[in-house]
């Protein structure tokens, strides 16, 4: 069971920051920047055949910086940065003595890192279509601790395509937008490759003031690569061929024209080899 114990949960970073673009590039000179805090602890996985399993609590807190800023009207230049980055588990107890049997580890570093540029194919029309290449740069620890088990990185290099549909529209006096997008992430290191897809809808009240979110994504592995327990040891948190289907509402509230906060929350429906608890994030964000 320890194989699958401390498991893959980088999908979750590529979706925690509050993506300001979707479809639609950032104005030439126009920028969206976030600080946030990012975290999840967890109990219990998904097995590699989709069950739910116990597991001694780990942990993993990200405070990062997400940037957009529009190079042109159609090129958008985009960071995830999450520049400290803390991975623990706890002490693991004798169920009948009360000893400790494996005594509980952290680490505190620097997270893997996404470096994205968007370009904006459709931009004017009823329909904004964009592209957006993003490189996965393992600026984590992927062998952190006593014995190697703790990691803020899966420590190989990806390449993921993706391209993005919105659309802006009113319903009444709200104004609401939805998008879709689809991706092929192209790992190294004999990770697997996989197919990234998902969907979103949003709504603005009280005078543009507060935006409500809903995200509904999934990865779904290719599992043409290595076996999850020839890539990582028994305490690993970056599995490989790690799959899940998963939703993410949140709540923005503008505090000015420029300023803002917002919170929120993700979960999985189904998974594999994945944390079956929830995340969470807060931050705070400025729009050029």
């Amino acid at each position: 069971m320890k194989k699958n114990i401390f498991l893959g949960i980088i999908l979750f970073l590529s979706v925690q920051a509050a993506y300001a673009g979707g479809g639609w590039p950032q104005p030439r000179g126009g920028g969206f920047f976030k600080l946030s805090e990012w975290w999840v602890i967890s109990n219990q996985h998904f097995t590699d055949v989709g069950k739910l399993d116990p597991n001694v609590t780990t942990g993993i807190f990200n405070t990062s910086l997400y940037a957009e800023y529009g190079f042109t009207d159609r090129l958008t230049g985009v960071l995830y940065f999450p520049f400290f980055s803390r991975a623990y588990f706890n002490n693991t107890v004798s169920g009948t003595t009360g000893e400790v049997i494996t005594p509980g580890e952290a680490i505190n570093t620097v997270g893997d890192t996404d470096v994205s540029l968007k370009y904006g194919i459709l931009a004017n029309g009823p329909v904004a279509l964009s592209a957006t290449l993003t490189l996965g740069l393992p600026l984590g620890n992927d062998s952190g601790g006593s014995a190697g088990n703790l990691q803020t990185g899966d420590g190989e290099f990806n390449q993921l395509l993706q391209v993005d549909a919105g659309r802006g529209f009113r319903i009444g006096k709200v104004g609401a937008y939805a998008n879709a997008y689809v991706g092929f992430n192209n790992r190294t290191n004999d990770f697997s490759d996989e197919l990234r897809f998902g969907i979103e809808g949003g709504a603005t009240f009280w005078d543009g003031r507060l935006t409500a979110i809903l995200r509904l994504y999934g990865v779904q592995s290719l599992n043409n690569g290595a076996l999850p327990s020839e890539l990582s040891n028994s305490t690993s948190i970056f599995a490989n061929n790690t799959e899940h289907l998963s939703y993410a509402p949140e709540l923005a509230y503008n505090i000015s024209d420029k300023w803002g906060v917002s919170v929120s929350t993700g979960r999985a429906f189904s998974g594999r080899l994945i944390f079956a608890n929830p995340s969470y994030s807060v931050g705070v964000f400025v729009k050029l």
